[in-house]
């Protein structure tokens, strides 16, 4: 199951904040590489709005790299900040200085400004836009100014951002014609990116040719490097076996596939790239009306689970348990938040506990494009709440669907809804602050422990702030305010080409490959 970056920002079922960091794994390809051709991948779920800006569900984020490059990179191994849009940055108490640079055009072929990037920082930065990106890769209450004439952009913040530059590194940046209309970015795309949009077929299909002339990628990738497909199709299937099958008749050309369906794909030798992720984390509602409000409900529910043995079931017994929050590599804040203190498996204190409140039944949502692995974990947690007296009922949804539960309708009690992020601050509008709609705090959690912990993080510098961090999520597990309980790493299996995954596809390190 990928990761959800809440979204609304991040927001589906799998919802992936963000990422770097990825290695490659499996079989390796004996053909050559070949320029051109077309590329084609899977994508689980329709992005919807192709807006950039407008969600950070996984399938929007990752269609997105294709089209729009960050002010920032992150080296994947060692975490260092390293150039994209911008070739050098300075970040220094509340003030944060970015230079462009020279050379960067549009794919209408304008040139990319200081202004415009200010103006998509304002964007973000404005509530009344509500970007699922304010606060998780935008410190709230930052200011944006340009100077055009040195192509810089400074940011001054309204109080300290430990890793506002991780943040930088995973904000999409639209170009002039796209912020003016932002309608025309559902059929065309208006970014820097080495691809652009050609023809988008919701519900079916996204087609992207490539950009000559690109020289401005991260580590100064371009398109002028052999083995670069002419054409990049991203297809929906959601059926992970389907995407298997696809992969192995030559179908696609790259799946993210997880479950049972991956063994087959290793027996066969395919190339992989692998990045590590939440893949099972449960939320509760703690909005007003649902029992699951109540701290005594969420610590029963959870005591009633067997976390070891649904994380098994979840990952088909290739993830363990999970340890922290932000998990995506490279960690900003690795260590383990999680370990002895969330309320043990006890399912005979669970039926206590229920029979004392009055309480028979939940409602309970996740993404079921996870594959038949997902709903077998889900299928066990309804058992063991049943056993525990309680009945829960599931109802798998696609992730474009769950998203719209968790941050519109709210007619949901638990949700399995993975969160993946490298940076622990990108996590705070989630946990903290106004509830969905208003803001993207969907689960309505009102943790003073955690909101003083981070709080007192958001003050130090860099790792500094780790240890505040870990602390802070503590909090949120000992009162049972969401439940972490299985990682894995999610492999992103392919065919007739090679590819790198920091935590999304990497256009620039497509290779075709010759059959």
């Amino acid at each position: 199951m990928r990761s959800t970056a809440a979204v609304a920002v991040l927001a589906t079922a799998t919802v992936l904040v963000a990422g770097c960091g990825g290695s490659s794994s499996g079989g390796s390809s004996s053909g050559r590489i070949v320029d051109g051709g077309t590329f084609t991948m899977a994508l689980s779920t329709d992005p919807g709005n192709l807006d950039p800006l407008s969600s950070a569900g996984t399938a929007l984020f990752e269609i997105s790299q294709l089209a729009y490059d960050r002010l920032l990179s992150v080296d994947p191994k060692s975490g260092k900040i390293l150039p994209a849009l911008a070739s050098k940055w300075e970040a220094a108490g509340t003030s944060v200085s970015l230079t462009l640079k020279p050379g960067v055009t549009c794919s209408d072929g304008s040139p990319l400004t200081a202004t415009d990037v200010a103006d998509n920082l304002t964007y973000v930065g404005d509530p009344k836009n509500k970007s699922p990106f304010l606060g998780v890769f935008y410190p709230a209450g930052a200011t944006a100014k340009a100077d055009d004439q040195t192509g810089t952009v400074t940011l001054k913040l309204s109080a300290g951002s430990p890793f506002v530059l991780n943040g930088l590194a995973n904000l999409p940046i639209v170009c002039r014609s796209g912020l003016q209309d932002r309608k025309s970015l559902a059929a065309t795309s208006a970014g820097t990116g080495p691809y652009e949009l050609t023809q988008a077929v919701p519900g079916s299909q996204y087609t992207y040719r490539i950009r000559e002339g690109y020289t401005w990628g991260p580590d100064g990738a371009s398109t002028a490097v052999a083995g670069m497909p002419d054409t990049i199709v991203m297809k929906i299937v959601q059926n992970p076996g389907t995407a298997a099958n696809l992969l192995l008749s030559g179908g696609l050309n790259a799946s993210v596939v997880s479950g049972p369906d991956t063994k087959r794909l290793d027996a066969a030798k395919l190339f992989s790239a692998s990045t590590p992720g939440l893949s099972g984390e449960q939320w509760y509602n703690h909005g007003q009306g649902h029992r699951t409000a109540d701290p005594a409900v969420r610590k029963a529910l959870t005591q009633a689970l067997n976390l070891t043995q649904l994380a098994q079931v979840l990952t088909a017994g290739n993830g363990g348990p999970a340890t922290s929050l932000a998990v995506s590599q490279p960690a900003a804040c690795p260590g383990n938040s999680v370990t002895g203190k969330l309320p043990a498996y006890d399912p005979a204190a669970a039926k206590t506990a229920f029979a004392a409140a009055g309480i028979t039944q939940l409602s309970f949502v996740y993404d079921n494009s996870g594959g038949t692995a997902v709903a077998a974990a889900a299928e066990l947690a309804v058992q063991q709440w049943k056993a525990a007296g309680i009945d829960v009922k599931a109802k798998g949804q696609s992730g474009t669907a769950v998203q719209q539960t968790i941050f519109g309708s709210g007619d949901w009690d638990i949700a399995w809804v993975p969160l993946n992020v490298s940076a622990p601050d990108q996590l705070v509008p989630f946990l903290s602050g106004p509830a969905a709609p208003e803001g993207t705090n969907f689960a309505g959690i009102s943790n003073a422990d955690y909101e003083a912990g981070a709080a007192a993080a958001a003050k130090l510098d860099g790792s500094d702030s780790c240890p505040a961090w870990l602390t802070a999520e503590s909090a949120l597990m000992s009162a049972a305010d969401i439940v972490p309980f299985a990682v894995e790493q999610t492999k992103t299996y392919g065919a007739g080409a090679e590819f790198a995954t920091p935590g999304q596809l990497v256009p620039t390190s497509i290779r075709m490959l010759a059959k």
